[in-house]
């Protein structure tokens, strides 16, 4: 079966939702995805796209569809959590960095509970460093290292090659070439890398 990539942006509100099930969905589906962390917020900008900023009337309805789809996967969360975070792309240099060695994706969902569930800033360094201690790794150390230019570098390359895929968005899976966007693509995503289509 040819590889999910699922290109997730800690600081994306929507992900919350496909990062906190989709170890379910996968044992249920005898399904297998490679985590892809990357900034949604470069994408956006570059687009120009700003979008639940300053339009009230949007972000209470995202976080009533949080809610509701939350409720709908009996995932527990407090809502609204603190929003926009304060340093995207750091949290997300700490992802890429767990995922070569091999905690990332537990550093992820911890992430985002402490987010979700605590109601405290995913992009703050407080928040970060919890969910370090949690994965048992040293927070002095591996911000260290999410900082250092080598990884930098390294987050804005899978950002670029995320663009070159057409990721515009996150949560975003991409199976042979083909993007789907949203939490509730899931399903489609898997179809396509199985039979070619949308079944």
């Amino acid at each position: 079966m040819p590889d999910i990539d699922f290109w997730y942006s800690i600081g994306s509100t929507y992900s919350f939702l496909t990062i906190m099930r989709l170890d379910d969905w996968c044992a249920e589906n005898d399904a297998s995805v490679n985590w892809r962390p990357f900034n949604v917020r470069t994408i956006m900008s570059a687009q120009q796209n700003v979008p639940f900023a300053g339009k009230p009337v949007k972000s209470a309805y995202m976080w009533r569809d949080i809610e509701r789809r939350a409720a709908k996967y009996h995932i527990h969360a407090q809502l609204p959590a603190p929003y926009p975070i304060s340093d995207l792309p750091l949290a997300n240099q700490v992802a890429l960095l767990g995922m070569g060695d091999g905690w990332g994706k537990d550093f992820t969902q911890t992430l985002y509970r402490i987010w979700f569930e605590d109601s405290i800033d995913a992009g703050s360094e407080a928040a970060i460093s919890e969910a370090l201690h949690r994965c048992q790794q040293d927070p002095r150390l591996i911000l260290a290292r999410a900082r250092s230019p080598d990884t930098v570098a390294t987050l804005e390359a899978e950002t670029e090659q995320a663009v070159k895929l057409g990721v515009f968005g996150a949560p975003s899976l991409v199976v042979n070439g083909e993007v789907f966007w949203g939490d509730d693509r899931l399903d489609d995503a898997l179809s396509w890398a199985r039979v070619g289509h949308v079944a």
